[in-house]
C-alpha cells in the first residue's frame, strides 16, 4: 500500500469531532514521554508541559495528542508511569471531563490494541496509599481525528507516519533499532538517523508526500506532528500543519485552535528582569482564519 493510500484510509475511518466557531483546541504531538534516564528527551521540557497543559486545562481547552505521547519503543510504560506521574493525573483531568483525544504514531502503535490501553490506561498502583486507583478507563486511541463542522469541511488530524513507510511498515524493526542500538548511542550523543526528525533528507520527503495528498485531496486542511518541525503555511501553499514537538532542546510547540482561528504557539523558559525563570508562551505564526484554509 502507497503512502498516498495509508493516508487516505485514515481519513476515511477518521474518529470525527464536532467543530464550532467556539471550540477550543490545543494540539500537542511527540512528547516521547519516557522514564528520566539520560536518553529521555522529554524529561528536560517536562515542567514546561506540565505548566502549558495546565493552563489549558483551566481555560476549558479540548487537548488532542497527535501520536508518540508515550516513548514505547525505548521503555516499558510502568516506567514511564512512575517518571511522569503528575503528568497522566493531569491528563486524567481532561479525560474526565471529556476533552481528551488521543491518536497513535509508530512510537506508541501499540495503542491500536484496546488490550495495550486497558493494561496501561485504566488503573494505576498509589504506592503512597497502597492501593490500585482508576486512571482513564474507557480510553481509546485513533489513527486519525476530523475536527468537522456543520457545513461538512473538516480539519485533518494524524501523526504522520503514513507518509514514511519505514516507521509505518518496519515500525518493529524500527523500535528494535532504537531500544537496542539507538538508545545506548544516545546517550553518548550519537542520533537516530532512521528517525524524520534527525534525518533532513528523510524529513523532507515525509513532508513532500504529506503535501502531495493535501493537494491531490482538494486542499484537505491536514495537521500532523512525526517530523518534529513545526510548520504554518501561507495562504496560498498547501494547507499542511505541522505543530512540532514537545522535545525541541528549550521550548515545546503546538498548535491552537479558538475563536475560528488558528495558531502555532511555543511555550518556553526566560528569565525576567529579576533573573527568575518564567515560563511564558508566545505565538510564532497566526493567529489566522480557519476559513482562509479549509
Amino acid at each position: 500500500m502507497t503512502s498516498a493510500k495509508r493516508i487516505t484510509r485514515a481519513f476515511l475511518q477518521a474518529k470525527k469531532i464536532e467543530l464550532k466557531e467556539d471550540s477550543k483546541f490545543i494540539l500537542f504531538s511527540d512528547c516521547h514521554r519516557g522514564d528520566n534516564s539520560f536518553a529521555d528527551d522529554f524529561s528536560r521540557n517536562r515542567a514546561i508541559y506540565h505548566f502549558a497543559l495546565s493552563s489549558y486545562l483551566e481555560k476549558e481547552f479540548t487537548y488532542v495528542e497527535l501520536g508518540d505521547g508515550d516513548e514505547l519503543w525505548e521503555n516499558n510504560f510502568a516506567d514511564i508511569f512512575n517518571a511522569n506521574k503528575d503528568i497522566y493525573l493531569l491528563l486524567k483531568q481532561f479525560h474526565d471531563k471529556g476533552r481528551l483525544h488521543f491518536i497513535w504514531g509508530n512510537h506508541d502503535m501499540k495503542y491500536r490494541k484496546k488490550k495495550a490501553i486497558e493494561k496501561n490506561f485504566d488503573f494505576y498502583f498509589d504506592s503512597a496509599e497502597d492501593q490500585k486507583k482508576e486512571l482513564m478507563p474507557n480510553l481509546d486511541f485513533s489513527e486519525a481525528i476530523t475536527l468537522t463542522r456543520e457545513d461538512g469541511k473538516s480539519i485533518f488530524l494524524l501523526h504522520g507516519h503514513q507518509a514514511d513507510p519505514f516507521n509505518y511498515i518496519f515500525w518493529k524493526l524500527s523500535k528494535f533499532l532504537v531500544r537496542y542500538l539507538w538508545r545506548p548511542l544516545q546517550i553518548i550523543g550519537i542520533k537516530d538517523p532512521t528517525s524524520p526528525a534527525q534525518n533532513h533528507r528523510e524529513l523532507i520527503k515525509v513532508e513532500k508526500r504529506l503535501q502531495s495528498w493535501v493537494r491531490q485531496n482538494n486542499n484537505q486542511m491536514l495537521i500532523a506532528g512525526h517530523t518534529h518541525r513545526p510548520r504554518f503555511p501561507t495562504k496560498t501553499e498547501a494547507p499542511y500543519f505541522n505543530d512540532g514537538s514537545c522535545v525541541h532542546p528549550r521550548c515545546i510547540t503546538g498548535i491552537e485552535i479558538e475563536k475560528d482561528c488558528i495558531t502555532l504557539v511555543k511555550w518556553f523558559f526566560e528569565a525576567n528582569a529579576d533573573g527568575l525563570m518564567e515560563i511564558k508562551r508566545t505565538a510564532l505564526e497566526g493567529p489566522s482564519k480557519l476559513h482562509e484554509y479549509m
